[in-house]
């Protein structure tokens, strides 16, 4: 696969998806494990928020070094409609520091990486995140083909062919492909190559 072109468009897409496939589940028991994750499905969605933002501060003040060292805290209290709220909240600030930054700005993931890197990191935690808090629910949901072959084509390049929400989940290490087994590490290139 190729080097695809993700935008702010598509974080606001994929955050609507994920809205649409777990709001209705708000009044679930949040309290059970999320999928494959050790954290339960309360503690996912909040953790997708602390990304997005992380991911917005890095666009809007293109450190070249590290992480700015802030973070979001989602109040124990707050119930899964909030946390879904905090994680719109969240994607709101990316996807507005997406479409104001500059196509040839640069800031720190463990290399110089591009808008079209932290929109497809954006996108790629909203969409597995979904998935993995769905399993939990009992909600079967697999990710939009579109959006799953846009993260494929900028954050795993050598990704093998096939369903693109499938290839997705085992890049992730979150299903089988076909005769693949399931990987047990795996990482994305989001930084650009030097």
């Amino acid at each position: 696969m190729g080097t695809g072109s993700v935008d702010s468009r598509d974080l606001e897409r994929a955050v609507s998806v994920m809205r649409g496939v777990l709001a209705p589940h708000v009044d679930a028991d949040w309290s059970v494990r999320a999928g494959p994750l050790e954290w339960d499905c309360r503690a996912t969605a909040a953790h997708v928020a602390h990304d997005l933002l992380a991911y917005a501060g890095q666009v809007a003040a293109r450190p070249a070094e590290a992480y700015l060292p802030f973070d979001l805290v989602v109040h124990a209290e707050a119930e899964p409609r909030a946390v879904l709220g905090v994680v719109g909240a969240c994607a709101g600030l990316l996807a507005t520091a997406l479409a104001a930054a500059d196509p040839r700005m640069r800031a720190w993931h463990w290399g110089p990486c591009d808008t079209t890197g932290f929109a497809a990191m954006g996108v790629a935690e909203i969409l597995l995140h979904t998935h993995d808090i769905a399993q939990g629910l009992g909600v079967p949901w697999l990710p939009p083909a579109r959006l799953s072959t846009a993260v494929l084509q900028r954050l795993f390049p050598d990704a093998p062919p096939g369903d693109p929400a499938r290839v997705l989940l085992w890049c992730t290490g979150r299903g089988e492909l076909e005769d693949r087994p399931r990987l047990t590490s795996w990482s994305w290139r989001a930084a650009l190559p030097g």
